[in-house]
This record gives C-alpha cells, sequence and structure tokens, in this order.
C-alpha cells in the first residue's frame, strides 16, 4: 500500500466544507467522499466555524487577532525615517 500525500485546503474550501456540514444536506458519510477529507476534519471544522461565528457580527474590534494598530507610533516613527533620509542625503550630496 502507498501512502496518500497529504492535501492542504486552504480557508475558502475549509468555509465551504463547514457550511455544507451546518447546512446538512448530505450526510456525514457523504461529505467526506464529496471533498475527499476524513470526516474528522469536516467535524473539527463544523465545530470550530459553530464557536467563531459570532466574530462575524463582532464591530468595533479586531477580528483578526492582530493588536489594534497604534497610529501615533507609526507617524512617529515615519518622521524619524523622514530626519534619517534628510540627514543622509546632505551628507552624500554635500561630498560631492
Amino acid at each position: 500500500m502507498s501512502k496518500r500525500s497529504r492535501q492542504l485546503h486552504n480557508s475558502a474550501t475549509k468555509a465551504k466544507i463547514a457550511l455544507a456540514a451546518l447546512k446538512e444536506d448530505e450526510t456525514l458519510a457523504e461529505l467526506p467522499q464529496q471533498y475527499d477529507v476524513h470526516p474528522n476534519q469536516i467535524t473539527n471544522g463544523r465545530k470550530q466555524l459553530q464557536k467563531r461565528v459570532a466574530e462575524v457580527f463582532e464591530t468595533g474590534k479586531a477580528i483578526s487577532g492582530e493588536p489594534p494598530i497604534d497610529i501615533k507610533v507609526l507617524r512617529t516613527k515615519i518622521g524619524q525615517l523622514t530626519l534619517e533620509n534628510d540627514f543622509l542625503e546632505v551628507s552624500v550630496s554635500g561630498t560631492r
């Protein structure tokens, strides 16, 4: 027997499979055959979707889990880099 190579599914495909499992149009035995995945993956995806579906409707919060962006810090960094670029530009043009 040869081993099957491992398939990697993108997030859109995973969402499609999880939604199909939630719809319950097909049985849990039919879905793995249709999408060529293990039944445990379908069950886990459905549970994860049910657990995190409330995040879709939350407003004013970072959905991606990344920390919020601090505009003041970014503007400070831009100012610092602008000063450094101006300084280097003057020193390079002054030596020519």
